[in-house]
């Protein structure tokens, strides 16, 4: 065989796995995200019987389309790599049918020989009509070749053969997967196109109630306005008592901790979708109007438990009008705040482990969903998608 070929056919079994793991990895995204997206419908169904809809209501469809975005862009990545891998398996066929062409010429030609040496002279004859010993042995020896010539040739194109075989079905096969990723891809945007109508209509609907988004809007604000100034109490506190996180050992260890654990720590809930993001974020109705958000806002299932991400000690469990119960636990020099909680279960001064539950998240009779305000402070408020797990399970 060729050495050419062979290296060629090395090099596309490499890519060929490679590709296969790179499309595990998208299969196994698009998977968790189709996930998310069922979790997200059961949350809508829950809410379905609302006499009204709500801003969150629009944040949490805003969370499926931007769900269903990631599937479809996943799809077209993995269009993309299985097209790679066919335009791969193509230019090796073609090699392939290339060489085994040329193989069967050496091979007839060495047919042609051997007969035509069988015919003028048989093998012993020709052997004994030498002129000395060492010419004898060398015909000898190139009968012995020409004949592992031969052998190795029909080998070669039997290999060649095999894998030019093997290569069609693998062709055919992402042919195939090719073909359904896009009859799937067509599905994911026509769904798509539904959920984006959907949420216009919402917003349409609450577009006329400008002055009660507005008043909701400044309820938020003064939720906010409470929870700073409580951390802001709370570090002065600690300031003039001199109990500052740096003189305390154990405090030290847990900050040191909970920084080495950037990008790993688990969520504060077992389950929910992320419906509010850290920063300035637009209005989601009314366009003109933005918000400072110092955390996050997760939104799950009725009486969802909060835990606390990291072990700690509970600094403040106070009450907010209008978000009930929140929690503040010191891990060193940084604080998690867990907002909107009701059953509490840790009271000030209590030490408690990672993923120790702390309360539940309130939800009131007419809406089935809950939503935890998160947020994470060190000097200043960090955003906690840079902090928890990509994967909720961890």
């Amino acid at each position: 065989m060729k050495k050419g070929a062979v290296f060629f056919v090395l090099v596309f079994a490499l890519a060929y796995v490679l590709n296969g793991q790179s499309r595990k990895e998208l299969e196994a995204r698009q998977k968790a995200a189709l996930d998310d997206i069922n979790y997200v419908d059961n949350l809508i169904r829950n809410t379905a019987n609302q006499k009204t809809q709500s801003l969150n209501d629009i944040e949490v469809l805003g969370k499926k389309i931007d769900i269903r975005e990631t599937v479809i862009q996943s799809i077209v990545e993995d269009i993309s790599m299985l097209n790679e891998r066919i335009d791969i398996n193509k230019t090796a066929i073609d090699l392939m049918e290339s060489d085994i062409e040329i193989l069967k010429k050496d091979y007839a030609r060495a047919i042609v020989n051997s007969y035509k040496i069988k015919k003028s002279y048989p093998e012993i004859i020709y052997v004994l009509a030498a002129k000395d010993f060492n010419q004898g042995y060398k015909r000898v020896k190139f009968l012995q070749q020409f004949s592992n010539f031969r052998k190795i040739e029909s080998e070669n194109i039997v290999f060649v053969k095999n894998e030019i075989e093997t290569s069609k079905s693998k062709l055919q096969d992402d042919l195939g997967r090719v073909t359904n990723l896009k009859v799937k891809q067509e599905q994911q945007k026509s769904m798509l196109l539904n959920e984006q109508n959907e949420k216009q209509d919402m917003v349409r609907v609450l577009t006329s109630k400008e002055k009660q988004l507005k008043k909701e809007l400044e309820s938020k604000k003064r939720i906010v306005e409470k929870i700073q100034n409580e951390i802001t109490r709370l570090i002065e506190e600690e300031r003039k008592s001199s109990r500052k996180s740096e003189v305390t050992p154990e405090r030290k260890l847990d900050g040191d901790s909970f920084s080495e654990n950037k990008g790993r720590l688990p969520w504060p809930v077992d389950n929910g979708v992320i419906t509010s993001h850290f920063g300035l974020q637009k209005h989601p109705v009314l366009k003109y109007l933005t918000e400072e958000n110092i955390g996050i806002e997760i939104t799950g299932d009725k009486n969802m438990k909060v835990r606390s991400v990291f072990q700690g000690e509970v600094m403040r469990v106070f009450a907010i009008s209008g978000a009930n119960m929140t929690v503040i636990i010191r891990h060193g020099k940084f604080l998690t705040v867990y907002a909107n909680l009701i059953d509490i279960k840790v009271k000030k001064g209590d030490k408690v482990g990672i993923r120790q539950e702390i309360g539940s998240v309130y939800s009131d009779e007419s809406n089935k969903t809950a939503v935890l305000k998160f947020m994470i402070f060190e000097t200043k408020y960090q955003d906690p998608e840079m902090w928890i797990s990509k994967n909720r399970e961890n």
